[in-house]
């Protein structure tokens, strides 16, 4: 049986999260950790202070959501809980990152089991302008898919659309550019580019099994991966996106970037949109991009 506490947060609007899962998420984690503090999200934001509530107990942080829920809690208190992170959502990018199956009643089961076993891992994230990230954050064209998907709202049921409808907005947010996407932004030191994309470390696993790295070399111990297109045309668009599946983003022909960086500056000639984890937080002109090194604890 735990020694410690275990809170469940659970976004019962994430994609994957129905009342039947949550169910049964809850009666594995019991079989392990015993008693949980189980929480439903109610508002944006709600995590962040949930989360902050559960480190104040001494509890461990799990979170049964998607991606945007797991960067709400881990802006609560990182560096002041152990956190486990079960998929919820259409993609869940970070749990499947650290290597948990994509089924949450087998993920629950490996984050019992490690939690009952006092297992740890402590790894790197991302700060941007003052907020913390687990896996992305972006300035200019991949955020405006990521606000386009946004606007095409969420269906009755309050859940987000499916994945297909982020792949429209891509090709929206491309079109509406010409199909070119031109210099608008420095990148300090480096030069001008088209839009920049930070990684910290691991893949994403946006599109099924497929892993989208920046750099084969990259970990979530390590600081900051980042690429910088100069520009963009529909001919260097899918040989970008199939260096990033391969791990060469970094070394393509046309391309400012870093690999385990701890700074990188950004500043756009105009307002651009600009996301971390995959959450539309409005336009900036200027990010600061951080490593913020063996930042947080995760059960493992």
């Amino acid at each position: 049986m735990a020694a410690v506490g275990v809170a469940l947060i659970v976004n019962p609007f994430s994609s994957g999260v129905r009342r039947d899962l949550v169910e049964d998420v809850e009666r594995m984690l019991r079989y392990y950790v015993g008693d949980l503090n189980i929480r439903f999200t109610e508002a944006r934001d709600h995590a962040t202070e949930l989360a902050r509530e559960a480190a104040a107990r001494g509890d461990t942080v799990v979170v049964f959501a998607g991606d945007g829920t797991y960067n709400e809690a881990i802006n609560g208190a990182a560096g002041k809980a152990t956190y486990a992170f079960i998929p919820g959502g259409g993609t869940s990018v970070l749990p499947r990152a650290l290597g948990l199956p994509r089924d949450p009643i087998l993920a629950a089961e490996r984050i019992g089991e490690a939690i009952r076993a006092g297992g740890t891992r402590t790894i790197s994230l991302g700060r941007a302008n003052g907020r913390l990230f687990s896996f992305a954050a972006g300035v200019g064209f991949d955020a405006d898919v990521v606000r386009r998907f946004d606007r095409r709202g969420r269906r009755e049921d309050g859940r987000r659309a499916a994945n297909s409808a982020f792949v429209a907005a891509a090709l929206g947010a491309f079109a509406g550019n010409g199909l070119h996407l031109g210099a608008s932004m420095e990148i300090e030191g480096h030069g001008r580019a088209a839009f920049v994309l930070v990684a910290n470390g691991a893949p994403y696993t946006y599109a099924g099994s497929l892993r989208f790295r920046l750099a084969r070399e990259s970990r979530f111990e390590d600081g900051l991966a980042w690429v910088a297109p100069r520009s963009v045309s529909a001919l260097s668009a899918g040989t970008l996106v199939y260096r990033a599946f391969r791990g060469t983003a970094t070394s393509a022909r046309g391309v400012l970037s870093g690999v385990d960086d701890d700074r990188v500056v950004v500043r756009c000639d105009s307002p651009q949109p600009f996301q971390v984890d995959g959450e539309d937080l409005g336009d900036v002109t200027e990010v600061e991009f951080l490593a913020e090194r063996a930042a947080l604890t995760v059960v493992s």
